[in-house]
């Protein structure tokens, strides 16, 4: 049962549906999801024609995985603050300028680790 709530719990089907509505939501409605998919699309292109190894398939694999999150979870947390506060709040625009910045350090960290596998497959490391 949820916590205050009469209702049980949604099967995990049920779950897993909400999950996808919000993933679709997100790419349809939010643009830099769109762009973080773009580049890890991308990086995908280039780990095939490069032909890298299983070791960096699981690092591409995972910065694009843990990429999309951060920015799933900045997206998700921007539309909470904006649910608590219409009006311009300090501590909103706080909030939301952190949040975009973890995105943007965790970006700029799986662009470093691509750039080295991508190095070392190319035989430049």
């Amino acid at each position: 049962m949820i916590p205050g709530s009469e209702r049980d719990h949604p099967t995990f089907i049920r779950s897993f549906r909400y999950a996808l509505e919000g993933f679709i939501t997100a790419v349809t409605t939010e643009r830099n999801i769109n762009v973080q998919l773009c580049v890890g699309a991308a990086a995908v292109v280039a780990g095939l024609v490069i032909g890298i190894d299983a070791i960096s398939w699981a690092l591409i694999v995972l910065c694009i995985g843990i990429v999309l999150f951060a920015e799933l979870v900045n997206t998700a947390l921007e539309a909470v603050v904006d649910l608590a506060t219409q009006e311009l709040h300090p501590l909103a625009k706080r909030a939301k300028d952190i949040a975009a910045a973890s995105v943007f350090v965790l970006s700029l960290t799986a662009a470093v680790v691509g750039i080295l596998v991508f190095a070392r497959a190319l035989g430049l490391l």
